[in-house]
């Protein structure tokens, strides 16, 4: 399918910018304290972004919503490992990223991210793919959260066909996978790439579903658990656990290799790391307790 770029890129950026204003106002209120600090940048020719950060809230420890737009003469390895054909021809990508560090370990850490990629090869033809995702990373799992989430995931799929969400489900749970650790990062949600068998207008309307739909998938996870009583032994455990995280993000995750190595601009590719992080030697935890029921229950592949 033939598009017109600069009309599709005003487009797509529209949207996403609309989307990191919806998604930094949505998480101000549930703080209800704090502020984005917001910081808009350019970087080596390449491109720019803004990127907002919120810290040391009354619920949210940190926060990252990130927009970016950059380019470049030859797409990184992690964008070509599976597209050797693009190699060595120039692009462009756009996308907003989000993570939330929560301040009660009862509240899980929430990561989506959206993307648009578009190579112009040499030939003069244009090829372009859209990706992202969202799960979720709880640190003592809650039946009734995990199965809402699960279910708005499968209401952002459902105009799209059966299948689509069995299909990104299974791809969610592959992909947020610590092979080093053989464990699941969280109880997942949906992760897609290359995707651009729909043409145009579907594939955008489906990136547009997941990032609507953000918002309505963890805000009553967050209401419910924000001000849960919770004490040393549980920040510990939650330290703990977002040693996976940072793990996951600096070994495997696609976006942040991609930023890394396209030279990006650092700051904003690891602002999904956690402020505060804790690593146990060869720590297990006890028999019976509530941690152990997350590596029992939720760290596991199911069907929610």
């Amino acid at each position: 399918m033939i598009i017109d770029i600069g009309k599709t890129v005003r487009i797509v950026k529209n949207y996403l910018l609309d989307l990191q204003n919806r998604l930094c106002l949505f998480l101000e209120n549930e703080d209800g304290e704090s502020k984005f600090i917001e910081d808009k940048w350019e970087y080596k020719e390449k491109g720019g972004g803004l990127t907002r950060i919120l810290t040391e809230g009354a619920v949210i420890e940190k926060a990252g919503v990130n927009f970016s737009h950059i380019s470049g003469k030859q797409l990184p390895p992690a964008a070509t490992l599976s597209r050797p054909e693009y190699e060595e021809h120039s692009f462009q990508a756009m996308g907003v990223s989000l993570v939330i560090h929560p301040l009660n370990p009862y509240v899980p850490t929430s990561h989506m991210n959206v993307r648009w990629v578009v190579v112009e090869k040499t030939d003069g033809s244009v090829h372009w793919w859209f990706g992202g995702g969202l799960d979720l990373t709880p640190y003592y799992g809650f039946e009734e959260d995990c199965k809402h989430w699960h279910a708005v995931a499968k209401k952002m799929c459902a105009p799209f066909g059966v299948d689509i969400y069995p299909r990104f489900k299974k791809w969610c749970d592959d992909y947020f996978y610590l092979r080093h650790r053989r464990e699941p990062r969280g109880i997942g949600g949906l992760f897609y790439d290359d995707l651009n068998e729909w043409g145009f207008e579907p594939s955008f309307a489906f990136m547009q579903s997941v990032g609507d739909h953000f918002i309505e998938a963890y805000q009553p996870i967050l209401a419910r658990r924000k001000h849960r009583p919770f004490g040393e032994r549980e920040k510990d455990f939650q330290y703990y656990r977002r040693g996976r995280y940072v793990e996951y993000n600096l070994l495997y995750d696609r976006g942040t290799l991609f930023g890394l190595q396209s030279d990006g601009r650092a700051e904003s590719i690891l602002m999904s790391l956690p402020p505060r992080v804790a690593w146990k030697y060869n720590w297990q935890p006890e028999p019976g307790s509530q941690e152990e029921a997350l590596y029992k229950r939720f760290l596991v592949p199911r069907e929610w």
